[in-house]
C-alpha cells in the first residue's frame, strides 16, 4: 500500500471553506475527516453526551434508558450483491443503536430524491426498508421527502435516524474498555465493500461478492443472553476495523494489539483486495461488530456469537494492552509487529 500524506495537525490553519474539497480530494474520511470533526462539531456541540463518542447516544428519559442515533447514506450503485440502499439505511441504524447496548425499535427516514429518479425505483427502496425493519424487529414512524433538481442528488440519499430501549444495567461504552480485554470479530470482513467495488469496477468472479448487510440485534441480545460481560461493542463501517480499532484505543486511552492471522477475510475479498491495491482490514462491513469483553468471558462470548448465524464465522482477534495509550499495533502473518493507523483518506468513497 501506498504511504499515507503527511497528516494535518489538529490546529492545522487550513480555511474551513477548503475542507470539502480536501476531503473529496481523501475520499471523504480517514484521518481527515476525524479532524474536521474534532475541529468543527465537537468544537460547536461539545456536551457529556456527545463526549462519550460512542455509536449513539445514551440518555435518561424518566427513569428508563433510551438509545439515539441517525445516519446517511449515499451510496453507489442504489442496488448491489446482498442488499440495497434501503436495507442499508435500516439495517445501518439498528446496528448502531445495538452498539449501545439497546433494543432498537422506532426508526425515522428522510428522502432526498433526485428529479427524474424513477417512481418503480422509489418504490424497490421502499418495499426494501419495509421488510428490513420487519426482520430487525423496528417500526418506521415517521420520516420527511425532498426533491432536489437533477443533476443534484445522484439518485437518491436516505437518512434514518433511531431509537432504542437499554433493558440492562451494563456500561456499553468506548470509555469503559479496560488493559485485558479480549477483543473478537463477528465474522469475515470486507464483504459489503468489495460487493460494491465489484459492481462499480465490472469485476466477475467465480462466485459473486454479497454485501454481509444485516442488523446485529440478535448477535448483541446472545451475549447478553449468556450473561457476558461486555465492555464496548463497535460495528465495523466506514474505514472497517483498522477505523474502529483506532477509535476505541483512541478514546479508551489504551493500546489494542491485533493479530493479523487470527483475522477472518475470505479468499475470495482478499483476492478482489488485491486487484484493487486495497487492505481489507479498512473495507467497509455492514454486517460485522467487534466486542470488547472481559477475558474471562472470552470463549463463553464466542460460543454466543457462533451459535447465531450472523457470528457463525466469529473469532478472536486481540487483546488489550494499557500502554502506549492510544496505538493500535498488528502482528502480521510472518510474525512482524506494526502500527496499524488511521488512512489520512479513505480507501473506498461512497460505499454506505
Amino acid at each position: 500500500m501506498a504511504e499515507n500524506p503527511p497528516d494535518f495537525a489538529l490546529n492545522c490553519p487550513l480555511p474551513i471553506s477548503d475542507y470539502p474539497q480536501v476531503l473529496m480530494a481523501h475520499g471523504g474520511g480517514g484521518r481527515l475527516m476525524q479532524q474536521l470533526i474534532e475541529q468543527v462539531f465537537y468544537r460547536a456541540f461539545d456536551n457529556p453526551v456527545l463526549g462519550e463518542r460512542h455509536d449513539g447516544a445514551l440518555l435518561d428519559v424518566g427513569g428508563q434508558r433510551l438509545a439515539f442515533t441517525t445516519d446517511s447514506y449515499v451510496v453507489q450503485p442504489l442496488f448491489f450483491p446482498g442488499g440495497d440502499i434501503g436495507s442499508l439505511a435500516v439495517n445501518g441504524t439498528v446496528n448502531d443503536l445495538a452498539m449501545c447496548g439497546a433494543r432498537p425499535r422506532w426508526l425515522s427516514a428522510g428522502f432526498i430524491i433526485e428529479e427524474g429518479l424513477p417512481v418503480e425505483t422509489l418504490r424497490r427502496v421502499a418495499d426494501s426498508m419495509r421488510a428490513a425493519a420487519a426482520a430487525a424487529g423496528v417500526e418506521l414512524v415517521t420520516g420527511d421527502t425532498k426533491v432536489v433538481d437533477k443533476g443534484k442528488g445522484d439518485g437518491l440519499f436516505i437518512n434514518t435516524a433511531g431509537i432504542g430501549v437499554v433493558e440492562h444495567a451494563s456500561r456499553i461504552s468506548p470509555r469503559a474498555v479496560r488493559p485485558g480485554d479480549a477483543i473478537l470479530v463477528s465474522g469475515d470482513l470486507g464483504r459489503h465493500g468489495m460487493a460494491i467495488m465489484s459492481v462499480r469496477e465490472g469485476l466477475e468472479f467465480e462466485s459473486a461478492i454479497e454485501s454481509d448487510c444485516a442488523p446485529l440485534t440478535g448477535l448483541v441480545q446472545a451475549l447478553f443472553d449468556a450473561g457476558v460481560d461486555v465492555h464496548c461493542l463497535r460495528d465495523l463501517t466506514r474505514g472497517g476495523l483498522a477505523a474502529a480499532l483506532n477509535e476505541i484505543a483512541a478514546t479508551a486511552r489504551v493500546q489494542i494489539h491485533v493479530d493479523e492471522a487470527a483475522i477472518p477475510v475470505t479468499e475470495l475479498v482478499r483476492g478482489a483486495c488485491e486487484i484493487l491495491g486495497l487492505d481489507p482490514l479498512y473495507v467497509a462491513n455492514e454486517g460485522r461488530l467487534a466486542a470488547w469483553v472481559a477475558a474471562g468471558d472470552a470463549e463463553r462470548a464466542l460460543a454466543a456469537m457462533q451459535s447465531r448465524p450472523e457470528g457463525a464465522g466469529a473469532a478472536r482477534i486481540g487483546t488489550v494492552q494499557a500502554e502506549p495509550a492510544g496505538l493500535v499495533t498488528l502482528k502480521s502473518v510472518i510474525g512482524v509487529a506494526r502500527v496499524l493507523d488511521l488512512l489520512s483518506g479513505e480507501q473506498l468513497p461512497r460505499i454506505c
